[in-house]
């Protein structure tokens, strides 16, 4: 920079944060996995990424009709010690996981159904992970 160039000053706003739920949050943390290559579904490849121990948080569906399934994911992540949430629709987990067709709009015209979803790597640290691991903490802490 030349002593006769001044410097550029860039004023920086205080942007509000607003409260967000734990399935707002959960719906970004799902979509950034996804683009960060860090989102496993489906029953092979989150019993492979549980199994490995590199899962960091399972989503399961309530409305998955096999109770095996359900038995063997959820020791899955009782042997690793991986988070587990509930959620209560496959297609609306599905949708979150980007097994969607959208229309114009963006709105979600078909979703394929998904009752398992493993997350391996979260991406970037943004204020919706912020607000689900508070949440995983306050869950564990009221378990023990």
């Amino acid at each position: 920079m030349s002593d006769t160039e001044e410097p550029v000053v860039v004023a920086t706003e205080e942007v509000e944060v607003q409260e967000m739920s734990v399935l707002d949050a959960l719906k970004e943390v799902l979509k950034k996995a996804l683009m960060h290559d860090g989102l496993r579904k489906g029953l092979h490849e989150c019993a492979k990424a549980l199994d490995k121990q590199s899962a960091r948080l399972c989503c399961l569906s309530k409305s998955c009709d096999n109770e095996e399934y359900k038995a063997l994911i959820r020791a899955l992540c009782n042997e690793g010690q991986v988070h587990l949430i509930m959620v209560d629709d496959g297609k609306e987990l599905g949708a979150w996981c980007g097994m969607a067709s959208l229309d114009e709009e963006g709105e979600v015209k078909k979703a394929v159904r998904c009752s398992c979803a493993v997350i391996t790597d979260f991406g970037e640290e943004t204020h919706a992970l912020t607000v689900l691991l508070d949440y995983l903490k306050k869950q564990a802490a009221e378990e023990a």
